[in-house]
């Protein structure tokens, strides 16, 4: 790349946010759903949607010149393969990604100079209370993100079953399971397994009818609680995806200990995880990690930091298995001495 087009490049980035806030007005509106049908007009939408014609047809113009919809004639719109993935049905869906973070998370990031400068969350000073608190008090947020966390880890579930070995489990525990939907993807490739969703009363409550959808429920135990003060007993192996990065290094102790107290000697501890790379080169988690900074007060971690937190909470890194996304399995047991010390 030449010096000339680095100041391009930079406003690009520096004017990112143009582009998602427009993709949020747009799944706001549910615009992808209306064109299902085919194209139509902007008036048409206009009148679907309750919203002004003109200022419908710049977002719609602005959205095209990106790939998403495209004007099929004057002010007449369809999909395009990206504006599909607006569509709450479609596979692979990022309708809830794009309103979970345009509305609340938008608006935390407003507060990135308050983070830095303190290190707290901001949002937490934007809304009053932590993230999980403010879902439990609003279930059609909690949704949203339900649906968003499937969307952003939906290839992960698939990239998991293929790259670690689960056979070997008895029962398998995932704990802060959320939607259910890694647990049953997990069970419905071995039949022989069982399983247990452990996540928050109102979380579980949530995840029984994606169990039931995905034909596992009466292999599948569901537990409410919290792991900040116990978690489910009876697993060969206890699991947990996008968990730990939520929490500072004290709450993840916390988690792991309780962990630690009910797990077999001879289980396995899996967490799933992005693992921070050295150098400079691109890596989704780096960014990440600026999220678990501002919104849950949690870290992506190297290597080293997860090594060191768990031999904390009293367990041994084992191996770090890689996937085909950037999510790696981090598998550990319990270390010897600490196992005999029970």
């Amino acid at each position: 790349m030449d010096d000339a087009s680095l100041p391009n490049q930079l406003d690009r980035m520096i004017t990112g946010y143009w582009a998602s806030q427009a993709i949020y007005a747009a799944a706001k509106f549910d615009i992808a759903e209306h064109l299902s049908g085919g194209p139509m007009s902007v008036d048409e939408l206009a009148a679907a949607t309750s919203t002004n014609p003109d200022a419908l047809y710049r977002l719609l113009r602005a959205l095209a010149s990106l790939g998403i919809f495209v004007e099929e004639a004057p002010r007449t719109f369809s999909l395009t393969p990206m504006a599909e993935l607006l569509r709450s049905d479609a596979p692979g869906s990022k309708r809830a990604l794009a309103l979970m973070a345009g509305d609340e998370q938008y608006v935390a990031w407003s507060e990135i100079e308050y983070s830095i400068r303190t290190g707290k969350k901001a949002f937490d000073k934007v809304f009053g209370k932590p993230i999980f608190d403010y879902l439990g008090e609003h279930p059609d947020k909690a949704r949203v993100f339900d649906a968003a966390m499937t969307g952003v880890h939906g290839r992960e579930s698939d990239a998991l079953v293929a790259a670690y070995d689960f056979s070997a489990f008895g029962v398998l525990a995932d704990i802060g399971g959320g939607n259910g939907t890694l647990i049953s993807t997990v069970l419905k490739q071995h039949p022989a397994m069982q399983g247990i969703l452990f996540d928050l009363p109102h979380v579980v409550d949530r995840a029984r009818a994606n169990v039931e959808a995905h034909g596992v429920a009466d292999r599948c135990e569901l537990v409410g609680g919290s792991f900040f003060e116990a978690v489910a007993p009876g697993a060969n192996a206890y699991m947990m995806r996008h968990i730990i990065h939520d929490w500072d290094d004290e709450k993840s102790l916390t988690i792991l200990r309780n962990i630690h107290r009910v797990m077999p000697d001879d289980g396995k501890l899996l967490v799933v995880e992005s693992v921070i790379p050295p150098g400079n080169d691109p890596f989704g988690g780096k960014l990440l990690d600026l999220v678990m900074l501002l919104i849950p007060g949690g870290k992506e971690r190297t290597e080293a930091e997860y090594r060191e937190l768990f031999s904390t909470a009293g367990f041994e890194l084992t191996r770090i298995v890689p996937t085909a996304t950037e999510v790696s399995v981090i598998e550990a047991v319990k270390k010897l001495n600490a196992a005999r010390m029970r």
